[in-house]
């Protein structure tokens, strides 16, 4: 049995997997994409997240308690009366997560459980263990890449089918939008590639820092001749993401991008010479 902290657990999801599924989403990213839609899955580390919205300002939540699950935050997150304060992340053991994703087996219809984040393989010895026990269950998981080469080869040997995300394919850019420089996440992808196990690479497209043709098309070349790839998937910007930094009290650095009226363009060509598939989701 292992320890892990959960900040999510989304039942009946279809757009993370095939057929019907149960997405668990574990908290701890290495990445600070400034784009990222889920900025309560960066800390590893429980968090608060209270609406802005809604708040009636009594001051009772700042009163002393006596809660023990209240002493990390200096505030009660019981008394609000209009229960707008909420922790994000829970520590669960994975003998307890996998039974009672079990107990959903029979809704997946062809589907099964999805394993994202944050970045699962921040709490690898938690991620195997709910990995080993879902044995018998069709698993995704849903990872950016950047772990080592002893961590992403088992995540490979035990999953399903694994989801990469891809962020760009230019290291210097890579780390000016995300933290970090992409050798690592090219390495696994390299081995991944190798491999005969289904996988399938996802992309956010954010306008003005990475949808442009030239990075799709780099994309598109690199995939070229991987057998076991199923497809692409472009993932569109969130305009509402700013509401969750907000709730987070986290800054939010891309505020003034407009995703409502955007609509990308993808190098249909590139996509065709390299034989790769793809879908905008």
């Amino acid at each position: 049995m292992a320890k892990g902290i959960v900040f999510d657990i989304k039942e009946f999801t279809v757009h993370d997997g095939p057929g019907i599924r149960t997405t668990v989403f574990l908290k701890g990213c290495p990445l600070r994409c400034l784009w990222c839609h889920n900025p309560e899955g960066m800390d590893v580390k429980p968090q608060l997240m209270i609406p802005q919205n809604g708040c009636l300002h009594c001051g009772k939540c700042m009163r002393p308690c006596s809660h023990p699950e209240c002493a990390p935050f200096s505030r009660c997150t019981k008394i609000c009366p209009k229960g707008l304060v909420k922790i994000a992340g829970n520590e669960m053991d994975s003998e307890t997560l996998v039974a009672q994703l079990r107990e959903q087996a029979m809704f997946f219809e062809d589907g099964g459980v999805t394993i994202s984040g944050g970045e699962p393989t921040m709490q690898p010895t938690f991620l195997f263990a709910l990995l080993d026990g879902l044995a018998g269950i069709h698993t995704v998981v849903e990872t950016c890449g950047y772990t080592t080469p002893e961590i992403f080869q088992t995540v490979v040997e035990k999953a399903g089918t694994v989801y990469l995300d891809i962020k760009h394919m230019d290291s210097a850019v890579h780390k000016k939008l995300t933290g970090v420089p992409n050798e690592r996440i090219q390495a696994n992808l390299s081995y991944l590639i190798g491999q005969e196990k289904p996988f399938l690479v996802r992309m956010p497209l954010i306008p003005g820092l990475n949808d442009d043709a030239e990075n799709l098309s780099a994309l598109a070349r690199r995939l070229s001749g991987a057998k076991a790839l199923q497809r692409v998937e472009f993932l569109p910007y969130n305009p509402f993401t700013g509401a969750k930094y907000a709730m987070a009290e986290m800054p939010f650095q891309l505020a003034e991008i407009d995703g409502h009226s955007y609509k990308p363009s993808i190098p249909n060509e590139a996509f065709a010479a390299a034989g790769v598939p793809f879908a905008v989701l």
